[in-house]
């Protein structure tokens, strides 16, 4: 492998968010990177189309970015203690999120889960991995929930 110093690792605490963990440790660990484990949380854009006033929002994203850090502390400190990591909640666009993270961060590689849709559920609900694979600026690991 090339020299890897950073590894981005995407949970957003489905059930294949340990199995990422898992793959995220056993790649990162032996190669002595930093491990930054990110979660995202949906901005409150999201909720627009429900005629949520944008205070409304803004206090939304805000209680959901502290809700976001402290089950993503609790998480990463599970998966990942005793090796070097550094946990991180953004709001936004999930792709667009770990994109700008990955890109932030300069990692070296990224490590994300798939929910495995297929047919109308993939073209309806999109593809987060999907997406990342495209954009990213450094090699993708996609972890399948089975």
């Amino acid at each position: 492998m090339s020299n890897i110093k950073k590894v981005l690792c995407a949970v957003d605490f489905s059930p294949v968010s340990k199995k990422v963990a898992e793959y995220a440790r056993s790649l990162a660990e032996p190669l002595g990177a930093e491990l930054i484990c990110l979660h995202v949380v949906p901005s409150g854009t999201v909720y627009a189309d429900f005629g949520i006033p944008i205070n409304s929002m803004e206090t939304f994203c805000t209680t959901m970015i502290a809700e976001g850090e402290k089950t993503l502390a609790e998480f990463a400190e599970q998966h990942f203690s005793g090796m070097p990591y550094r946990a991180k909640v953004t709001c936004g666009d999930f792709s667009e999120e770990i994109l700008n993270s990955a890109k932030e961060e300069q990692a070296d590689m990224i490590i994300v889960g798939t929910h495995g849709r297929k047919g109308v559920d993939r073209l309806l609900f999109g593809s987060v991995a999907e997406k990342v694979l495209r954009q990213a600026p450094c090699p993708v690991v996609a972890v399948r929930p089975n």
